[in-house]
């Protein structure tokens, strides 16, 4: 997926389907991935459940759409938007999407876009759907984004303490995880088995579009991966003096020796038997 920061984005709201609390924090997000140029957000806004977002449009310049609800328990911002991102799309004015929805309903939407060559960054709650993660390039997760207090300033006076992790995970580093590291790095290593960790990370991005190392209570990759004891890590120097490559592979194992002893020639025998 394309990361440059002069990447023109439009960012499309369900406001129906995720909270108002996290968009000063959704947008600092989206800003690391490009510059939104289109930011529209569609809802009822005669609804008093959407009233929240009001007090945030104008401090973030959010253009609100009025959808009114043409029957009683469907969401109606769910047509208007995607009409809208079909437009945009034909202007040929944005390189990507970032659809921001909890909702299942935009999987179509968004597995449409790329077919166009667009780049689509999903945003959405943890409880949103399979399919739709699978659609876009990248998806994360809004509750990893308010994972840190903001109003809380450390006190100088206190020593920190060291945390093994960095922020609250959503998920656990569970086999499913290990297993698909383990594999990515098969696919990216050298005839030594070391793989480069930029390298890494973008291929476990394309395989698992959720993937994030916050996801797990870390802020970066390579703290996630110091974490996990099966793999080793080799920092080397990059030969400009700043700064430095590192990269992965899985560790060694070590040989059993059980039932086993080493003769004076080196050669390996069974143990005798008492």
């Amino acid at each position: 997926m394309k990361t440059e920061k002069d990447l023109k984005l439009a960012v499309l709201i369900d406001a129906d389907n995720v909270p108002y609390a996290y968009v000063k924090e959704m947008f600092e997000e989206i800003a690391k991935y490009g510059t939104p140029t289109f930011k529209r957000i569609y809802a009822d806004w005669t609804k008093p459940t959407v009233s929240g977002w009001k007090k945030v449009l104008l401090e973030n310049a959010i253009t609100p759409i009025q959808q009114y609800s043409y029957s009683q328990g469907k969401n109606s911002s769910d047509s208007a938007l995607i009409i809208d991102a079909m437009d945009i799309l034909y202007t040929g004015k944005v390189d990507g999407f970032c659809i921001v929805s909890s909702d299942s309903d935009f999987t179509r939407l968004a597995t449409r876009l790329r077919e166009a060559g667009m780049t689509v960054i999903g945003i959405g709650e943890k409880k949103t759907l399979t399919p739709f993660i699978t659609a876009c390039d990248k998806f994360i997760y809004l509750e990893i984004l308010k994972s840190k207090n903001r109003d809380e300033e450390p006190d100088e006076e206190k020593p920190q303490a060291v945390k093994p992790q960095d922020t609250q995970p959503l998920n656990k580093v569970d086999p499913e995880i290990i297993n698909l590291f383990a594999d990515t790095i098969s696919d990216l290593a050298d005839e030594d088995g070391w793989a480069y960790l930029g390298d890494l990370g973008s291929l476990m991005m394309k395989k698992k579009p959720d993937f994030d190392s916050r996801n797990y209570g870390f802020t970066k990759l390579l703290p996630l991966i110091k974490s996990i004891a099966l793999f080793e890590v080799d920092e080397r120097d990059s030969g400009r003096g700043k700064g430095k490559h590192i990269y992965i592979r899985k560790a060694a194992k070590k040989a059993k020796r059980r039932g086993q002893r080493r003769s004076s020639k080196g050669i390996q025998a069974p143990a005798e038997e008492k």
